[in-house]
């Protein structure tokens, strides 16, 4: 004989999969950053940092040094509690943030490739799927390629100015921000790649449906179309589902908003994965009380709430940044049941 559970037993019992998942996951950030309730350990051995000389006793103070081999797995805990410690962790999160969501945004356009593959509709491929490559990877898949190539030169150069200057001073000399032989004129071509992709794919799609459409009623020997847009059993969209009448208006609003709806999700997309990277007394009364106030905030603050509010965000990232790349939830056109069209499929 079951037993019904509580509602919260419920709710937690209902997502005992998901609670596995947060806690796989936060065993791994803890594994990335070395650390345990937010205490560093030297879990993978020891630092790779020493005391320049005798005054720095401290292994937190600001005179450290490097004598080996980085760490071998994850931030090097010696971090932890030196005065470059923000600067360093803020600037490594957010740097892995811009890689993975770029990573992720290109996997969801591919995924667009795909589906264009599986409804015949080559227009999507060539006025779509190439155009959003091309866009997106001239402007923030050059940016990663920077910061991996910062990373393994350990250059000082600043990509804030680097990218900025490429839209407002395009030939301007980079100087110290140069991260190799020839990349101003590449910043030149990938800006005019990432400005024709715009009216690549803004134009051509709408005037050539409308060809396509004049010639097939107007009793020219066409076949059937390539693109699924002319095809109510595929994307029963408003813009497309007359076949008599083509509503070349509503077609072009349509692939404009469509276009803008891409070009500023591109941007607006990669500041939503930035988010991913957010966020003494010596009277042993005072300590314990301390102790007591920090266990409850982390256990049901940091633990509970925090990290539902980071799980939150990431399922948002993944349904709306993510899917919006290649998921339209067009559906299929509604057919009624009717006998008449058995009988014709038998016959």
């Amino acid at each position: 004989m079951f037993r019904k559970l509580g509602s919260f037993m419920e709710m937690l019992f209902g997502g005992r999969y998901v609670l596995l998942l947060m806690s796989l996951f936060s065993i791994y950030c803890g594994l990335i950053y070395n650390e345990f309730f937010s205490v560093p350990f030297h879990i993978f051995g020891g630092s790779a940092y020493k005391c320049r000389d005798a005054t720095c006793s401290d292994a937190h103070s600001a005179g450290l040094i490097k004598f080996r081999d980085p760490y071998p797995f994850g931030v090097d805990p010696s971090w932890r509690g030196s005065r470059s410690e923000l600067p360093f962790l803020n600037s490594l999160k957010m740097k892995m943030s811009i890689l993975l969501g770029v990573a992720q945004m290109n996997l969801g356009i591919i995924l667009s490739y795909f589906n264009a593959r599986f409804f015949h509709s080559s227009l999507d491929i060539r006025y779509q799927f190439v155009p959003q490559m091309i866009f997106l990877n001239s402007l923030f898949g050059y940016l990663s390629l920077l910061i991996i190539i910062k990373w393994c030169i350990g250059s000082q150069a600043d990509l804030y100015h680097v990218m900025i200057y490429m839209f407002l001073s395009p030939t301007d000399d980079l100087g110290e921000n140069e991260l190799f032989w020839g990349q101003r004129p590449l910043q030149i071509v990938l800006l005019l790649l990432a400005l024709v992709a715009v009216p690549w794919m803004l134009f051509p799609k709408p005037f050539i449906l409308k060809k396509l459409h004049s010639e097939r009623f107007q009793g020219r020997n066409y076949g059937m179309l390539v693109s699924s847009e002319f095809d109510p059993d595929v994307e029963p969209d408003s813009a497309r589902e007359h076949h008599e009448e083509f509503n070349f208006s509503e077609v072009f609003v349509h692939q404009m908003i469509h276009s803008i709806e891409f070009v500023l999700g591109a941007v607006s997309n990669t500041a939503s994965y930035l988010r991913l990277w957010a966020l003494r007394y010596d009277n042993f009364v005072i300590r314990l009380i301390g102790l007591a106030i920090f266990a409850f905030a982390t256990a049901f603050i940091l633990l509970m709430m925090e990290t539902l509010s980071a799980f939150l965000h990431a399922l948002r990232l993944h349904w709306v940044e993510f899917q919006n790349k290649f998921y339209h939830g067009d559906g299929y056109k509604f057919k009624p049941f009717s006998f008449a069209l058995i009988t014709e499929d038998d016959d």
